[in-house]
């Protein structure tokens, strides 16, 4: 599977039209406040001139009409007559500024100094078309040099103001195209970030259900065994029993009858083993036919703990200190079970690839401030600091490939979130790793009294 890569899109190519309808109103907004602030810089003309001007208050009116009338035509226009008419806009705006400089003072005039800014401005405002920077560097060019050279000055010295201008303007230019540049490759950056995430979680997702689909498959294949396990189970308890019956019918010595007796018991135990497992993996296998109840901790921490002594026998020393008076939570039962014995199994794990001896993994449960916690903790060398933030990852593991898939936890951590608890990891101080799992405590509701809320008297 392939997933579809948008293609880049120009700076200056029309955009899609819910975002053209975003952008149209971000620029009326814009020059509303800039149409706005062209009628309120009319007291710094008074400033200037130390009076009010009849001729300045009308420039800035027909200005302020100007920009208001390219915004209506920004907003009912279709997006393609934009830079058309921004160049325009950027034209007109150059005029207008330069006609406040005759009725302030001419050459000094602190307008005319202000001048070699207006192609900036333009490029800073428009900086997806290069029209506008253009036409305004071209208008502010001719425009200062006309006015100079009315006012009877020096030929080079226009000449000097014209060429600082149009140079202005080049860099204005140049500088308004390198960013169009830049906008260009940041764009394209993005986009090879959001493609290579999109196939990044897309290859996560194919292993995580092929992953499924394995586990799925052994799992229909572990049900179909202990269902042919469980037959002839059935036989040999029954036959070990009709054994032992007989057996210990005959005349034997009492010590000969001691003997056999204890071997017959054994067995038993052994048989009854075998089929307590058998019976644990089959309530595993059935555990989505389950809705949550209350349920004690304690049951879910001997369930695990039956089918984890399996795994631990000949790795750590196994110890339980689960009070059973633990308050009850709310929860499906084998899943909180599942999820204790792949931390027990982890830890297992962990001791077992460390080599420590005297292993030892404990259970440990206690209740308090509304919550239930239970506690696997081992005295292994603890969670490497670099892999604690990582270690409920999907797909992450320290493991080999024949011991992980990197979904044990992940899938915990979740299965506990669905119950409203929490699951989480850190090392203890005295050495060895310690996973809590932290549920609420479940708060029966009592029900109506017969008759409350049911309307009557009504």
């Amino acid at each position: 599977m392939q997933l579809p890569i948008p293609s880049l899109r120009p700076i200056d190519t029309p955009v899609p039209a819910e975002a053209a309808s975003t952008e149209r109103e971000q620029r009326r907004r814009k020059s509303l406040v800039f149409a706005v602030g062209i009628l309120l810089l009319y007291g710094m003309d008074v400033l200037i001139l130390g009076r009010t001007s009849l001729e300045l208050l009308v420039t800035r009116v027909l200005w302020f009409t100007q920009l208001m009338t390219y915004i209506w035509l920004v907003w009912k226009l279709d997006e393609r007559w934009y830079p058309m008419l921004a160049t325009v806009n950027s034209v007109l705006t150059s005029a207008f500024f330069l006609s406040l400089i005759p009725f302030t003072g001419g050459i000094q005039s602190p307008y005319i100094n202000l001048v070699p800014t207006v192609p900036m401005m333009m490029a800073l405002v428009h900086p997806r078309h290069v029209g506008p920077v253009l036409g305004s560097g071209i208008t502010t060019s001719l425009g200062v040099l006309g006015l100079l050279l009315a006012t009877h000055d020096s030929v080079p010295h226009a000449l000097g103001w014209a060429s600082m201008v149009g140079s202005s303007a080049f860099f204005a230019t140049y500088a308004s195209a390198q960013l169009r540049k830049a906008q260009t490759a940041e764009s394209a950056a993005r986009l090879e970030r959001a493609r290579r995430e999109s196939l990044e979680k897309l290859t996560v997702a194919d292993r995580y259900r092929a992953q499924t689909e394995k586990l799925a498959t052994v799992g229909r294949l572990a049900a179909s065994v202990m269902h042919e396990i469980n037959n002839p189970l059935a036989f040999v308890r029954s036959n070990l029993d009709f054994l032992r019956t007989e057996v210990l019918a005959q005349q034997l010595p009492d010590e000969t009858r001691q003997e056999l007796q204890e071997v017959m018991d054994e067995t038993r135990t052994g048989v009854e083993r075998i089929r307590q497992i058998v019976s644990d993996l089959k309530g595993f296998s059935r555990m989505d036919q389950e809705d949550p109840c209350e349920c004690a901790l304690a049951d879910v921490v001997t369930d695990a703990t039956r089918l984890a002594a399996v795994r631990l026998k000949h790795v750590a020393k196994l110890k339980v200190e689960v009070p059973a008076e633990l308050p009850e939570v709310f929860a499906t039962r084998r899943r909180l079970a599942q999820v204790l014995l792949n931390l027990l199994v982890n830890a297992g794990d962990a001791l077992e690839e460390a080599k420590v001896q005297g292993g030892e993994v404990t259970v440990r449960g206690v209740a308090e401030g509304g919550k239930v916690t239970l506690m696997v903790e081992d005295n292994g060398p603890g969670i490497p600091p670099e892999v604690l933030p990582r270690i409920f990852d999907t797909f992450f593991t320290t493991k080999g490939p024949e011991k992980g898939t990197g979904l044990g936890l992940s899938i915990s951590k979740e299965l506990v979130e669905r119950f409203g608890g929490t699951l989480r990891a850190e090392n203890r101080p005295e050495g060895g790793a310690r996973l809590c799992l932290e549920l609420p405590v479940h708060v029966p509701t009592s029900p109506l009294p017969l008759g409350e809320g049911r309307g009557e008297g009504l």
